[in-house]
């Protein structure tokens, strides 16, 4: 009788259950986005250099970030999309109005070409939101602009419905881009971005896509996480998942760091190695930025270098930086060597002024813009702007206050990096000829102007491991894995994926990871507990 009883109870509940109400919590589930990839164009990363310095030299390099260099600086992301890989697809309105788009984790806005830009190629080669085919479209009309390093959008703030997946994100706010004065976005393979960055740095304060999605409780964890497909021949290109992470993506446990600075994903990162060996130049801390809109791995000029170096990537000569070895080589290793700071050796051999720290990066561009004259001849016009932080610009009729002045600065740059170098060979215990000699090779290393550095495809199974450490743990990638390969056969051409980006203090030294880490580690972005996480993807 008694099993009976609990039969017909179990009966019953059976028959009743999918007709209870469903929690809004248990109906929030994981939102996938499939990725798509285009193989790697060397020819379109050369030509998004070129673009970049028509309007500065350095912003050509991968990817800069507004605010950075400026204590004071407004926080709106300047980056170089052609460089990018992996996209997904989103719809916007009522019915949607599908989009590709890259998921870009260092900017903030969501923004598409509009039906009203008329006069810029880049709209007449991708697809355009048309307002009037939505029945969920709401005018707001204030105006919006996105600088970026090799060009900018311009455009309009409009609200509409955004499908992200199985997901209708209701009256998001978005720029319907009228201009796109760059050739980038002409030669771009996707028509808008979609930015995954904090509110903090969104260009007129408009909410993220993602925070929207929080805000109106769609999602079970207030978290998303990347997968990058490496696989050139996989059909598949990644996944981004919205709302927690596919196990089947990753091996092992996530590495969690805390969020240091809610803008960007910015992190800590500790020392820095090349073949195991300490580069010195993060041994006391660096900032990172886990960054999916960009494709290579983006690091102080000092240490790219030193990249450059051990895997015999081709540089540039750099005269002033020989001369200075040359001439002083011997004094700033007796001055190290009694135990003054690599930050006051200069200053001491008459190099810099006393007290005067300038920014490390700048001799490397103010070196370069000769070099790039020569190559590019049509730089060389009076409306170019050479521009480096702290270096006087020459626009129109105004001059650098003097030649003296400039030389003062190359060599005290290139005095302040040499010293650096020095101090971490020192370290190792190497003797003074060896370490000097070693130097001088480091002088013809320094990074291409043009951003990429091509090396002998042979010699990647002899190239060391390259090691970040990431919460007292360390992330290595190989050679097969920092090394980027485009063409085939005889044309097959290597290029390093790392590129030089100088951030001064107090927000440097700086490094970002962009798709080339990412596709190592799976990487979780973790809004609810300010946190990201890596783990070896599969």
């Amino acid at each position: 009788m008694r099993q009976g009883v609990v039969w017909a109870a179990f009966c019953l509940w059976v028959l009743v259950c999918p007709l209870l109400p469903v929690s809004s919590r248990s109906s929030r589930s994981l939102v996938r986005i499939g990725l798509k990839k285009r193989p790697l164009d060397l020819n379109n990363m050369r030509t998004a250099r070129i673009a970049g310095m028509q309007g500065k030299i350095g912003d050509g390099v991968m990817s800069r970030y507004h605010g950075l260099d400026d204590p004071d600086g407004e926080f709106v992301s300047l980056k170089n999309y052609l460089d990018a890989q992996y996209f997904g697809e989103i719809g916007i309105g009522t019915p949607p109005q599908n989009f590709t788009v890259v998921f870009d984790t260092g900017s903030s806005n969501l923004w598409v070409p509009s039906s009203k830009c008329y006069f810029s190629i880049a709209c007449f080669f991708h697809h355009k939101y048309k307002a009037k085919q939505s029945s969920t479209y709401s005018k707001i009309g204030r105006p919006g602009e996105i600088h970026y390093g090799s060009g900018s959008i311009s455009g309009f703030f409009s609200q509409d419905n955004v499908e992200v997946g199985s997901l209708i994100v209701k009256d998001q706010v978005f720029i319907e881009a009228t201009r796109e004065g760059s050739l980038t976005f002409a030669l771009a393979k996707f028509d808008g971005i979609m930015g995954l960055g904090f509110q903090g740095i969104s260009v007129g304060n408009a909410t993220p896509v993602w925070s929207t999605m929080l805000q109106q409780g769609l999602l079970h964890e207030e978290l998303f996480s990347f997968w990058l497909n490496r696989n050139p021949n996989a059909e598949e290109g990644g996944e981004i998942v919205f709302g927690g992470v596919d196990k089947r993506h990753y091996r092992g446990k996530h590495t969690f760091v805390p969020v240091t600075q809610a803008g960007y994903w910015q992190f800590e990162m500790g020392d820095f190695l090349i073949a195991n060996q300490t580069t010195g130049i993060c041994e006391g801390g660096c900032s990172a930025i886990v960054d999916s809109g960009t494709s290579l791995i983006a690091g102080p000029t000092l240490v790219v270098t030193q990249i450059n170096h051990a895997i015999g990537a081709e540089g540039i000569v750099s005269m002033e930086c020989k001369e200075v070895v040359s001439q002083y080589g011997n004094m700033m290793w007796d001055l190290l060597v009694s135990g003054v700071l690599p930050s006051k050796v200069c200053s001491q051999i008459g190099l810099c002024m006393s007290g005067h720290n300038i920014h490390l990066g700048m001799a490397f561009f103010v070196i370069i813009s000769r070099v790039m004259v020569q190559k590019l001849p049509w730089l060389e016009t009076e409306n170019v702007i050479w521009c480096s932080p702290g270096i006087r610009t020459v626009v129109g009729n105004e001059k650098m206050e003097s030649v003296d002045e400039l030389g003062d600065i190359v060599f005290c740059n290139a005095c302040q990096m040499i010293a650096v170098w020095i101090q971490s060979q020192l370290k190792q215990m190497k003797t003074k000829d060896k370490v000097l000699r070693y130097v001088t090779e480091l002088c013809g290393s320094l990074p291409s102007p043009m951003g990429e550095s091509v090396i002998d495809c042979a010699s990647v199974v002899s190239m060391p491991n390259i090691t970040f450490t990431i919460g007292d743990r360390a992330f290595d990638l190989t050679p097969d894995q920092y090394i980027l390969k485009t063409g085939d056969g005889s044309t097959t051409v290597c290029l390093s994926g790392f590129t030089a980006l100088d951030v001064p203090p107090p927000k440097g030294p700086l490094w970002i990871l962009g798709e080339i880490f990412m596709g190592v580690y799976h990487t979780v972005f973790d809004f609810g507990d300010l946190k990201i996480g890596f783990a070896e993807a599969l």
